[in-house]
């Protein structure tokens, strides 16, 4: 039985891990010149969320080193997407949060993604994607505990 328990884990991981690479591939295809799928989440991320976070917060929001959440949070500084202020009461911490270009850059990757992403949902079938987002969501909420 265990056997047969780890060849259905191994499967569906196999399918996410390749979904995933797939997925990533085809949204960095369509994304605006100039932006990488880790700019996106993090402009879409503060563009939902709608306050300040620390570097530190987001780089656990993205399950990232605090170096690699800095390379991004440089180069989306340097674009003009995010503001990056120090925190008033403790000149150690900074907190990062979206700008209006930032924005109008997120509406704008949005507005480049949300076909491709339509046409999938549309190929599967709108009941099937809502069928399946409560398991992923347990699933993605199950792995995150573990971290």
């Amino acid at each position: 039985m265990a056997e047969k328990t780890e060849d259905l884990a191994i499967a569906l991981f196999g399918e996410l891990f390749m979904a995933d690479q797939l997925a990533r591939n085809r949204i960095s295809k369509v994304l605006p010149k100039g932006m990488e799928l880790s700019h996106f989440g993090v402009l879409n991320h503060l563009g939902r969320i709608n306050e300040e976070r620390t570097p530190a917060q987001l780089a656990r929001s993205f399950h990232v080193t605090r170096g690699a959440m800095t390379n991004t949070l440089t180069k989306l500084e340097i674009a003009g997407h995010i503001h990056i202020r120090p925190d008033w009461d403790d000149a150690r911490r900074k907190f990062v949060a979206i700008s209006p270009a930032g924005r109008a850059a997120r509406d704008h990757a949005v507005q480049s993604i949300a076909p491709l992403i339509a046409e999938v949902v549309q190929a599967l079938g709108a009941d099937r994607v809502r069928a399946i987002l409560p398991v992923l969501r347990e699933l993605r909420t199950r792995m995150e505990g573990e971290v």
